[in-house]
């Protein structure tokens, strides 16, 4: 196995991990189709979400089964307002695709924040960098190693 620029750098700040490979031929990718297939439950599988406001990119790291609050999410990063970053943008400031966007090795350390659940956890699933990988990981280690904090930053889905 490859490793990923997040699995290196999660090394090099000896994070403690494990990798979960997951299918992607059936091209379903969503958050509960990945949390299905690597046997994690809804609540311990994160995805990363981008977002931009006036003073700059913001990302949030929120349950798969979860939607990310922006009235929330902006007031914890002390913007007014903030919106999704659009899909063909993704690459270009992070590095990483649609699907594959981890928190930990974007091509810059943006300001991060974990939904407040994650805080109590002993280890949660994110995107290892690339399609078909995950690492499941202690969420105060993600945490410490993107510089993120902590915050009600959802509302569930229906």
């Amino acid at each position: 196995m490859k490793k990923t620029n997040a699995m290196r750098i999660l090394d090099r700040n000896k994070v403690n991990y494990e990798v979960r490979i997951y299918d992607i031929s059936d091209d379903k990718i969503d958050g509960m189709s990945v949390a299905d297939k690597v046997g994690v439950a809804y609540g311990e599988v994160f995805k990363t979400l981008v977002t931009q406001g006036k003073k700059g990119h913001y990302v949030f790291v929120i349950e798969v089964n979860q939607k990310l609050d922006l009235k929330k999410a902006a007031e914890t990063v002390g913007e007014k307002k903030i919106e999704m970053l659009s899909q063909r943008d993704l690459k270009q400031l992070t590095g990483y695709i649609h699907g594959g966007c981890s928190p930990v090795g974007m091509k810059k350390l943006f300001p991060t924040v974990i939904n407040t659940d994650a805080e109590n956890l002993k280890q949660i699933s994110v995107s290892a960098g690339t399609l078909g990988m995950q690492v499941v990981l202690n969420p105060l280690d993600l945490a410490k190693v993107t510089g993120a904090k902590f915050a009600d930053i959802t509302f569930v889905e229906d």
